[in-house]
C-alpha cells in the first residue's frame, strides 16, 4: 500500500516538475507548437544564428565565450555555442561533488525514482512518436551532421524505441538483485547493482541524438548524476533533447550539460573526481583519459571495421547494396563503418565490384547521401589515397576525387565515395599494415581478395588490428562462419548472408570486445555493465547456536 501511495505521489509530482520548468521559459521562445523547443531547424542561418547554452545547478546559463559553428554545407556562421573555459568549471565541480558515491537513488534509497524514470521514458518516447517532434529532431540532426533524411530519422527512431523499451517497470528491473543461501540459519548473501554517483558522458558528433540519449538515460536509470558533454558542432541537438526531457518530468537538477573544449573538460573531470566516465570517440583521446582518470573509464573508441565475404556466392545485388550502405552511409562517419572488405575469390569472379561502383556513384549532395566530412579534410583523405596507391599492386577501384559544385567550407572534407584495392600479401607487410589499417572517418574503404587457402592470412590481419568494434561475416556456410567467428573478437559481429557492419538498432548490444574498458550501449546488459557496479550485502542476523562459547584464538 505504501508503495502504491508513493507511486501516486511521484506521478502527481512529475508533471509539476515539467510545468515549473516550462513556466520558467519565455513562452515566446517555444517554436511552432513544440513546447520545449527554442529553435526551428530550417530557420537557423547566418542571419538567424541559434544559441546553445549550458545547464548547471538547475539553470540554463550563458558564458562570455562563444564558439561559432559554421554550417557544414555553406560555411555560414549559423550556431553560437556558449562554451565554458577553465575559469568557469567551478559550478559544475560543486554540483557533481554534492552527489554522494551511493548516487541519487539505489535499491535502498529513493527507489521511487526507478518508477519516475520509467514514466519519463514513456513520456519522452511518446513525444518522439509525434510527427512534428520526430521531424524536428530529424531536420536538426541534418543541419549539423548532414546525412540523408532516412539516416537521420533512423537515429530518432532508435532513440524512441530505446525509450519505449525502458518505460513502465523496466528501469527497476535493471536493478534486479539476487540472493544465495548462507552457511547457517540467518545468513544470506544478496547481490545488488549499485550506482557510481557523479559520472561523466563525453560523446562525438556523428550521432548527435542517439549516442548521448542512450548513455545519458542509462546513467540516470542506475542512480548516477551525470555531466554530459557533446561535441560543440552538434550539441544543439542534445540541448533541445534536454529541454524535451525536462518537459517530460526529468528534474532539472539531475543532469549538468556543458559545452567546452577538450582541455577544459579534462580539467573538470580531474577536479570533480567523477567516479566513472563514458567516452565515445577517438582512440587517442580515449587512451589519454584512461591514464588521467586512473582507469575509471568505459570506452567505445575508434573502429576499423572489417567485412569478410565467404565462399558461397548468392544474392549479389543485396550484398553489393549492404556493402555500399556500410561504407558510405552518413559519408562513412560511423564508428561501425566498413573500413576493409575481404572478398573471396568466388566473389571476385562476379560483378560485385562494378555494382558497388554504380551504387557509390548515385550518391549525391542534393539528398545528402554523400556530404561533408566533419573531422577529416579533403586534403588529408586524398593524401591517404595517394599513399595507398604507392603500395605495389594497389589500384583505385572508384572515387578518389574531391566533390564538385559545392560550398562546403575547407575546414571539412568533401570527397567522392572511395575504394582502393590493395593485395592481401602487401597489406600484411609490416611497413604497410599500419598505413592500410589507418581509420579514415569518411567515405573511404580498402578492398582486397583472398583464396580459400589464404583464410589464415585474413584471420591474421583481423587479429593484428587494434580496434574491435563491429564486423561482418557474409556467408551461410556454417563451417566458414564457425572458423571466422572462433578466430576473431569484434564485440558486435553480424554473421550470415544478410550480415552488415552498421545500422545497429536498440535491441542488441553494440560495443567493442577484447578490452576490459569496453563500453556497450542500448541493452539492459550494456546499461548495467557501464553505469553500475556490483555490491554484495551479506545478512547474518542469527540466532547463535545454543551453548555457544568463545572459541580458542586462531
Amino acid at each position: 500500500m505504501n508503495r502504491i501511495l508513493a507511486c501516486r505521489e511521484l506521478r502527481a509530482r512529475a508533471p509539476q516538475t515539467a510545468l515549473s520548468w516550462f513556466s520558467s521559459l519565455n513562452i515566446s521562445r517555444s517554436v511552432h507548437g513544440l513546447p520545449f523547443a527554442t529553435v526551428e531547424a530550417e530557420e537557423i542561418s547566418g542571419s538567424q544564428p541559434a544559441e546553445v547554452l549550458n545547464l548547471v545547478q538547475g539553470k540554463w546559463k550563458k558564458t562570455a565565450r562563444w564558439n561559432t559553428i559554421l554550417d557544414p554545407l555553406n560555411g555560414e556562421p549559423f550556431i553560437k555555442v556558449s562554451e565554458v573555459d577553465e575559469t568557469g568549471i567551478q559550478p559544475f565541480v560543486e554540483s557533481l561533488s554534492k552527489c554522494p558515491k551511493h548516487g541519487l537513488h539505489n535499491p535502498f534509497k529513493a527507489p521511487e525514482r526507478y518508477l519516475m524514470f520509467g514514466d519519463i521514458s514513456a513520456k519522452a518516447a511518446h513525444m518522439l512518436s509525434l510527427p512534428k517532434v520526430f521531424d524536428f529532431f530529424t531536420r536538426l540532426i541534418q543541419r549539423v551532421a548532414p546525412k540523408s533524411y532516412q539516416q537521420a530519422s533512423g537515429e530518432v527512431y532508435v532513440t524512441r524505441k530505446f525509450l519505449e523499451n525502458f518505460a513502465g517497470d523496466q528501469v527497476r528491473f535493471l536493478a534486479r538483485s539476487f540472493g544465495v543461501p548462507g552457511n547457517h540459519l540467518g545468513q544470506q548473501s544478496h547481490g545488488f547493482r549499485w550506482p557510481y554517483g557523479p559520472v561523466a558522458i563525453v560523446t562525438p558528433f556523428n550521432f548527435p541524438l542517439e549516442i548521448p540519449v542512450l548513455q545519458l538515460m542509462g546513467a540516470l536509470y542506475m542512480g548516477n548524476k551525470p555531466i554530459l558533454k557533446v561535441d560543440s558542432k552538434v550539441s544543439i541537438v542534445m540541448e533541445q533533447m534536454m529541454r524535451l526531457l525536462h518537459y517530460c518530468g526529468l528534474p532539472i537538477e539531475d543532469v549538468e550539460f556543458i559545452n567546452s573544449d577538450g582541455k577544459t573538460m579534462n580539467k573538470l573531470l580531474l577536479e570533480a573526481n567523477t567516479r566513472m566516465t563514458l567516452f565515445t570517440g577517438s582512440s587517442r583521446v580515449a587512451e589519454k583519459l584512461a591514464l588521467d582518470l586512473k582507469g575509471r573509464v568505459k570506452l567505445e573508441d575508434a573502429g576499423f571495421d572489417w567485412k569478410i565475404l565467404g565462399p558461397d556466392v548468392q544474392e549479389e545485388d543485396y550484398v553489393a547494396w549492404v556493402c555500399d550502405q556500410d561504407a558510405y552511409a552518413c559519408s562513412g562517419q560511423k564508428c561501425s563503418a566498413q573500413s576493409m572488405l575481404f572478398i573471396h575469390e568466388n566473389w571476385s569472379k562476379t560483378s560485385l565490384l562494378s555494382k558497388m561502383k554504380d551504387l557509390a556513384e548515385r550518391r549525391n549532395l542534393e539528398d545528402l547521401t554523400i556530404g561533408p566530412v566533419l573531422t577529416v579534410t579533403t586534403e588529408t583523405m586524398l593524401e591517404h589515397k595517394n599513399k595507398l596507391l604507392q603500395i605495389s599492386g594497389s589500384k583505385l577501384l572508384f572515387g578518389g576525387e574531391p566533390l564538385k559544385n559545392h560550398s562546403i567550407p575547407p575546414i571539412y572534407g568533401a570527397i567522392e565515395p572511395t575504394a582502393i584495392y590493395v593485395p592481401l600479401e602487401e597489406i600484411l607487410k609490416g611497413n604497410n599494415f599500419d598505413l592500410v589499417t589507418r581509420e579514415i572517418f569518411g567515405p573511404f574503404q580498402v578492398v582486397t581478395d583472398y583464396r580459400s587457402d589464404q583464410l589464415p592470412l585474413v584471420l591474421d590481419a583481423v587479429e593484428r588490428m587494434h580496434a574491435h568494434l563491429t564486423a561482418a561475416v557474409v556467408s551461410n556456410d556454417p563451417l566458414f562462419l564457425q572458423e571466422v567467428i572462433g578466430n576473431s573478437v569484434n564485440g558486435t559481429t553480424y554473421a550470415g548472408l544478410r550480415a552488415r557492419t552498421t545500422g545497429a538498432p536498440q535491441n542488441h548490444w553494440f560495443g567493442p570486445a577484447g578490452d576490459p574498458r569496453g563500453a556497450g550501449i542500448g541493452t539492459p546488459e550494456a546499461i548495467k555493465l557501464v553505469w553500475s557496479c556490483h555490491r554484495e550485502i551479506i545478512y547474518d542476523v542469527g540466532p547463535l547456536p545454543k551453548q555457544w562459547e568463545i572459541p580458542p584464538s586462531t
